[in-house]
């Protein structure tokens, strides 16, 4: 299983006093609707982000921790598994608040091909999402970004860079720009294409790294500009030399000046559910 080669350990750093611990997780993974549980993990990030309790902290400034995972072969989903159990059980143990978007959907798919070991860990963060809105706010909660942010926005869509561009969150995607993600995954899995693999894995960071950015608003720990703040500039800073991606002109272009995240491609995997009865090979 790859990891990149700055990423961050699974278990965060000690939490500093006067601070809240938003810890944001996303699971990229492949779907098969012709055969029962055909969700296949296969990339999996996690952003720890402290913030002081004392005021709300402008995120233009702000950097993270976090942590990156990749399958190599198939048969490397158990131990991908393991650790996200690992690290969802962290974030729990020392994370004010714990959130994704859609994150039930994650959590369903790792229960789904979860090893037994590591199945009441999962079990008990779903029972966390489900119980979120009842939860005591002085211990570790659950903000879900697709479900718990109306009251900040005007808008009905709910996907996850909609919500963001909404709120001033520039996420532009150029990783889908031309490939989608099943295809930049099977260019990893078939052909050991590295930019196949680090397309996708920016993208999923991206998606932990904004939501985790949406949840501090949401608790009042954070603002932004009124002009919009760039994410991309964020992961640039806060993951520079994880992958080559980072360094392409492609992604460097974003960094310039904010771009309309809104007419951007929007991954698959946070995208609006599709009807049952239609067949796809994406998340």
């Amino acid at each position: 299983m790859s990891s990149s080669p700055t990423g961050h350990a699974l278990t965060p750093p000690p939490l500093r006093a006067g601070t809240a611990r938003i810890a944001s997780v996303d699971v990229e993974w492949s779907k098969n609707y012709r055969i029962k549980n055909g969700q296949r993990p296969f990339c999996f990030s996690a952003v720890w982000l402290d913030l002081p309790t004392d005021r709300a902290r402008d995120l233009a400034d702000a950097t993270f921790q976090w942590t990156s995972l990749y399958v190599e072969e198939p048969d490397e989903m158990g131990p991908l598994i393991q650790q996200a159990a690992t690290c969802l059980t962290a974030a729990s143990e020392t994370a004010d608040i714990v959130t994704g978007h859609q994150f039930c959907a994650d959590l369903s798919v790792l229960r789904a091909n979860a090893p037994t070991s590591v199945v009441p860990a999962l079990e008990r963060a779903r029972e966390q999402w489900l119980r979120r809105r009842d939860a005591d706010p002085a211990a570790s909660r659950y903000v879900d970004t697709r479900y718990d942010t109306g009251h900040l926005l005007a808008g009905t869509s709910r996907r996850l860079v909609d919500v963001c561009t909404e709120l001033g969150l520039d996420v532009t995607q150029p990783e889908l720009r031309g490939a989608s993600m099943p295809a930049l995954h099977r260019r990893w899995i078939e052909n050991g294409d590295e930019e196949g693999r680090e397309r996708v894995s920016v993208l999923n960071l991206r998606h932990s790294v904004s939501t985790a950015f949406v949840a501090a608003l949401t608790a009042e720990l954070a603002h932004w500009p009124d002009t919009g703040l760039n994410v991309n500039r964020a992961i640039a800073d806060s993951a520079k030399g994880a992958w080559g991606w980072l360094e392409t002109p492609t992604f460097t272009a974003l960094l310039e000046d904010s771009c309309p995240s809104a007419t951007a491609g929007s991954s698959p995997s946070k995208a609006l559910k599709r009807p049952a009865r239609q067949r796809s090979s994406t998340r």
